[in-house]
């Protein structure tokens, strides 16, 4: 497992950015909430008559006086966005970096298989993205303990579960799309992340285009759907799953085969 440990200690400065920036991000959003949960009311009724607005990000579906409303819409968008962004960066150059950084002779001299590379820095996307949400999720339940709130153990659960699904398709898919690439191609990687959090949005706002909600990993993670049905729905995450496989067989398609240079 050496490729592993270069790959996480390669990437820590990294690793340990995001997970402070995410992790302040949602301690700050549950620190707030007590201070504004009097004047909740009045930013519902607020929410309410912008329209389409709340429909964008299922406002009009959630209550945002409590706990478990108000985390799944403000911090929801911050571990949403802010992980997706994470594991499409961890994944987009993972297998590319080589060649974009001129290691891969280096790499390739050595007594290791290419298929063996894959698995190796396969293994490093998916640790860092577990770490993550391991250190957010604990940030998220020391945040509420501390304000005083009762921890929604189920519900908080679920929508952790949905999100770290996200981040691992999303992973997937910029992991098979290094296999292609040479010089690491960190924009598309957030360009992908980012076109599934818009196609989410658009799905909210028209019926005719609901069936985006099975293309986007992001329809799953609707917080609104994980309260009402305290479940998440296994379809749609059995397609992002299918997806993720696809892109990560890709890879172990391409790579053994490309001509590196």
């Amino acid at each position: 497992m050496t490729i592993v440990r270069h790959e996480l200690k390669r990437g820590r400065t990294g690793f340990i950015i995001w997970t402070s920036i995410i992790g302040f991000m949602l301690a700050v959003c549950i620190f707030i909430y007590p201070q504004m949960k009097g004047q909740m009311d009045d930013f519902g009724d607020i929410f309410a008559s912008m329209g389409s607005f709340t429909e964008a990000f299922g406002m009009d579906r959630l209550n945002f006086g409590t706990l478990l409303g108000y985390y799944a819409i403000e911090c929801g968008n911050v571990l949403g966005l802010g992980g997706a962004f994470y594991a499409a960066l961890c994944a987009v150059s993972s297998l590319s970096k080589e060649e974009k950084e001129r290691t891969a002779e280096f790499l390739l001299t050595h007594p290791v298989s290419r298929v063996r590379i894959v698995t190796e820095k396969l293994i490093s996307v998916v640790i860092r993205i577990l770490a993550l949400n391991a250190i957010v999720f604990a940030v998220s339940v020391l945040s509420m303990a501390a304000t005083g709130e009762a921890v929604p153990w189920k519900e908080l659960c679920l929508i952790h579960i949905a999100y770290l699904l996200l981040q691992l398709e999303i992973a997937g898919v910029c992991f098979g799309i290094s296999a292609f690439t040479r010089g690491g191609s960190v924009g598309l990687g957030l360009g992908i992340a980012a076109v599934a959090y818009f196609m989410n949005i658009i799905a909210n706002l028209t019926d005719q285009a609901k069936f985006l909600k099975y293309v986007t990993p992001y329809g799953y993670c609707e917080g609104a759907d994980i309260i009402e049905n305290c479940s998440l729905d296994w379809p749609k995450v059995a397609i992002g799953a299918a997806i993720c496989a696809a892109g990560v067989i890709a890879a172990y398609l391409k790579y053994p085969r490309k001509d590196i240079r």
